[in-house]
């Protein structure tokens, strides 16, 4: 099986290639700048697209190296410009397609792949003839592969789409993607104000603050680029508390791969208990502080 992949963020790039080690023949294209060392992440071919990053251009650019190329599978980063390609290739192509997968395994020439269902409830296992793949960041540890990458530029055609105006979101200086603990805020936590309170077990923990939906897009109490769930981030750390988190759908789906889960919830019938490796039932103003100081000692 051999494999073109692309995303306008490099770091899944490696992620996906890494996940593909072993198991296919891969090249990658990437938006210049190339980062440093992403040549050493497995893939055989590294095709540098230079110009204006258009959707449509890179799509003309990606299809003709894909048909000479003669590729079997493409795979793009789940971002947004990720899956306009993808739904580009998928219909120029007439290639199948399958979204927002979060494993791929081969069987038989057939592609097993894996993703969340029914809002993230289920992890639903497909064998399919997919040839177009959107990939969910978190696929993989990217690891350094050996050998290093062979670098080919490829100039962009022109675009059809022409900037008119952009204006950033306001966002913080931590990718909560990244970090390796997590203490997340639901609803439960009462106010903005309260989320003070729960900083000093994020400090003794030495984690990053997040939270649900809520608490980030209906009562803005923290920024949008720290939710957590479905429509947020996607987050696999090595612990994640969840405080005063009821526990829908939505947002266990943006947290189901933490390796460890600590829940916090005055009500035992709370679905994040169903998620969670501990769960301590009670007022989170009584037991953070007692976490803290038995953190401390």
């Amino acid at each position: 099986m051999k494999a073109l992949v692309f995303s306008d963020n490099q770091e899944i790039i490696t992620q996906i290639l890494t996940a593909l080690n072993g198991k296919a023949d891969a090249d990658a294209a990437v938006l210049s700048p190339v980062m440093e060392s992403m040549d050493q992440y497995g893939a055989t071919r590294l095709y540098e697209l230079t110009g204006n990053p258009g959707s449509d251009a890179i799509f003309q650019a990606l299809s003709k190296i894909f048909t000479e190329g003669k590729y079997d599978l493409f795979l793009a980063g789940s971002t947004v410009r990720g899956r306009e390609v993808a739904g580009m290739m998928s219909e120029a192509l007439n290639l199948p397609a399958m979204t927002e997968i979060n494993d791929i395994s081969f069987r038989d020439g057939k592609i097993v792949t894996k993703r969340f269902f029914y809002g993230g409830k289920t992890l639903l296992e497909e064998e399919s003839g997919a040839r177009v793949l959107t990939v969910m960041a978190g696929i993989s540890e990217a690891a350094r592969a050996q050998g290093k990458s062979e670098l080919v530029k490829v100039e962009l055609p022109a675009s059809k789409i022409t900037t008119v105006n952009r204006i950033d979101k306001m966002a913080g200086s931590v990718n909560i993607e990244k970090a390796q603990v997590i203490v997340s805020v639901g609803r439960g936590i009462g106010s903005k104000e309260n989320i003070e309170k729960v900083k000093p077990l994020a400090e003794a923990v030495h984690g990053e603050i997040a939270g649900s939906r809520p608490v980030c897009l209906d009562y803005q109490w923290l920024s949008e680029d720290r939710q957590v769930g479905l429509s947020g981030k996607k987050v696999k750390p090595k612990l994640y508390i969840a405080l005063g988190i009821s526990g829908q759908i939505q947002h266990i789906a943006g947290m189901r791969t933490s390796r460890v889960v600590v829940a916090v919830n005055k009500d035992k019938s709370a679905p994040i208990f169903e998620e969670a490796d501990y769960g301590i039932v009670g007022d989170l103003f009584q037991i953070v502080p007692k976490l803290v100081s038995a953190l401390k000692q």
